[in-house]
């Protein structure tokens, strides 16, 4: 069975009204609905910044805005895996650019995922893992010490 556009948006708005309702009244709100919305969805999707900006009261502009400013937010579903690089100054001096040249080699650059969907990789500014850069974490869990080989494994699901 296929989903229309219209059913898609239709659950689009229904999740992102359901989410302002559960965060009403509270100040500064928009950061956990759109939080809420993409833990929901897998994204922040085009079609949920008119009903944002309607359920806050602010322009479109203003909720693009927020959206596109902290890399957190993906405007498009992330892949079955997803891998963060940390690109921390104690991680860069320790090898995170020869993780980005290896996983940009692999096909997949920051902030993409591969064309069958598997993995995205994306980068972080500090993983907290400091002393056993670099760091890459992978759905969620935190290694330490990654070699370009290991981020291969993590790529490819094998860890």
């Amino acid at each position: 069975m296929t989903t229309s556009g219209t059913d898609t948006a239709l659950e689009v708005e229904s999740v992102v009204r359901g989410a302002a309702a559960a965060h009403r009244g509270q100040r500064g709100a928009l950061l956990p609905v759109l939080h809420a919305v993409q833990a929901e969805l897998g994204c922040v999707p085009q079609e949920a910044i008119p009903v944002l900006a309607d359920e806050f009261n602010l322009s479109r502009a203003d909720v693009h805005g927020v959206v596109t400013f902290y890399h957190d937010f993906r405007r498009e579903p992330a892949g079955r895996r997803t891998v963060r690089v940390c690109r921390g100054e104690a991680c860069q001096a320790q090898g995170a650019a020869e993780l980005v040249a290896y996983a940009r080699a692999s096909g997949v650059g920051l902030g993409e995922t591969s064309a069958d969907g598997a993995v995205t990789v994306e980068q972080v500014f500090c993983l907290g893992n400091c002393a056993l850069g670099p760091a890459v974490e992978a759905d969620g869990r935190l290694h330490g010490r990654v070699t370009p080989a290991a981020l291969g494994a993590l790529l490819n699901g094998t860890v």
